[in-house]
């Protein structure tokens, strides 16, 4: 009898949770709902992670690791639909994603719909828990009497820093791009320019708009919200957004840390068979001394243009400090593939860079004692795990939430330094703004100079590290707001079999 029935074993029927998890089909993303079920498998629960191929390939050695821990997870292949002109394998939304073929792999995502919605009915989970970007679940789950929560994108602080722009406008009430504005209502003063908000919320409302409303909308009728964020550094903001959205939610980060523990974890996470090679760059960094090494990365989905390629080489080379960049896939001709060849050969010479291309085992990287700042797009994922590895960070905000959390790791927490960049930008488009070697080398100078002001933002960043650690302890302030949460969904459960059992009797 699955769990809904009033036969069999009704102890093991309340006491064992069924969950089904639903990842984007972005690296990021992808990565930060895996890693949330992976924290709720550790716990207990029984957990069906569904995904097409191509995705699946990102995580599925995660999986297994902790299948072989005897831990419940599992993941659920959907094949990607057959859309015409779409070769097979383009099933995900990055910077090597072409363009021309982006309408056709929304268009196979929304073929997908009613198969996701056909396989929580097969697998009658006890809740679901899918990405913000599936608005939909949370009337797939209403259907099935569950629960559904969202795994929000981001930190607290940039969802309660769109709701001040949603309710307030500051922006319409400045009269430039560059003047800058207060945001209201927020725990902080915190300002910001036009040119830096997202385009959705600049001016007049476009399709992401609408799309971004029903995300809220549907925020609100869930059960409640997943952020991989952790009291310690975000609590003032968690219980803001709470009482502004009126909404539950729950911070159980730092989810990186929580699941991925030993060298294996940590080496498996992302495209593992692009990173056959990260021995080789962590034996270069052993030969490198302590906090020597600045560690450059600007995410999975951002790309640059050549012009802007050329300063950021010359601020590295330029710095006298050792790096390693990621510069994940560069486009052939345009000029920057052979540019960062040549600069590759030269920097290999002196022994004083490391360049990777595709994937990077950002984890391990940031870990080893020979890395003593990051230079970052201020994804949530790497600002989360550079925390974690007490690393203070240079912020390039490019586009989504990015200017937002800028602002928390600048202004607010006050453990970064901006490099300066003006404008947001789509994630898929260069964007006119080319920062200067000058304004990068600055950033550069001060995490790594040993200044008054950047060991004060060291010794910062090293006690939210430290709060990292607790959290997930047994009694910290993650551990305990997922084991409630835990427990309230198997009340929820306990009910609806007692709901059941009374129906059946009478």
């Amino acid at each position: 009898m699955d769990s809904f029935g009033v036969e069999g074993d009704h102890q093991a029927d309340t006491t064992v949770l069924k969950a089904v998890f639903l990842p984007f089909i972005s690296k990021s993303h992808l990565i930060r709902v895996v890693d949330k079920a992976r924290i709720f498998a550790m716990h207990g629960v029984d957990v069906t992670i569904i995904t097409t191929p191509a995705n699946a390939a990102a995580f599925q050695t995660s999986i297994d690791h902790d299948s072989s821990r005897s831990r419940s997870i599992k993941t659920h292949i959907v094949p990607f639909p057959q859309v015409p002109g779409l070769p097979q394998g383009f099933e995900r939304l990055d910077a090597d994603t072409p363009q021309h073929l982006l309408p056709k792999i929304y268009q196979g995502l929304s073929i997908l719909q009613e198969q996701f919605q056909q396989l929580f009915r097969e697998m009658r989970p006890d809740f679901i828990v899918t990405d913000m970007y599936y608005p939909w679940s949370v009337d797939a789950a209403a259907e099935l009497g569950i629960p559904r929560l969202v795994c929000n994108g981001g930190s607290y602080f940039a969802q309660s820093a769109v709701n001040s722009i949603e309710l307030f406008s500051p922006q319409a009430k400045v009269d430039s791009n560059t003047e800058t504005f207060l945001l209201p209502g927020l725990p902080h003063e915190v300002e910001m320019t036009r040119l830096q908000l997202p385009d959705w919320l600049r001016g007049a409302p476009n399709e992401y708009t609408y799309l971004m409303k029903m995300i809220k909308d549907s925020e609100r009728k869930s059960y409640g919200s997943l952020f991989n964020s952790f009291y310690e550094l975000e609590g003032t903001y968690e219980e803001h957004y709470k009482k502004a959205m009126g909404t539950k939610s729950w911070s159980v980060g730092p989810v990186s840390l929580w699941v991925n523990q030993d060298a294996s974890d940590k080496a498996c996470r992302g495209d593992v068979k692009e990173g056959k090679g990260d021995g080789v760059v962590l034996t270069w960094l052993d030969s490198k001394t302590e906090d020597s090494v600045l560690y450059v990365s600007f995410g999975s989905m951002n790309k640059f243009p050549k012009t802007q390629l050329v300063e950021i080489a010359h601020a590295l080379e330029d710095s006298g400090h050792d790096f390693i960049w990621v510069v994940g896939k560069i486009e052939e001709g345009e000029g920057g593939a052979d540019f960062l060849r040549e600069f590759e050969k030269k920097v290999k010479e002196k022994n004083r860079g490391y360049l990777i291309w595709g994937w990077a085992p950002q984890l391990l990287i940031l870990e080893h004692p020979a890395v003593g700042a990051v230079v970052t797009h201020c994804g949530w994922n790497t600002v989360m795990e550079s925390v974690n590895a007490s690393l203070p960070l240079a912020t390039w905000p490019l586009f989504a939430e990015q200017f937002f959390n800028e602002k928390l790791v600048v202004d607010v927490v006050k453990i970064g330094v901006p490099v300066g960049v003006k404008e947001w930008r789509n994630w898929n488009e260069f964007g006119d703004e080319v920062v200067k070697r000058e304004d990068i080398g600055k950033a550069i100078a001060f995490l790594m100079g040993g200044g008054d002001e950047s060991l004060e933002m060291r010794k910062r960043v090293k006690v939210l590290s430290g709060a990292t650690k607790k959290a997930i302890q047994v009694d910290g302030s993650s551990y305990t707001k997922l084991k409630e949460l835990i427990e309230e969904l198997k009340s929820i459960k306990l009910q609806k079999v007692n709901n059941k059992l009374m129906e059946a009797v009478a």
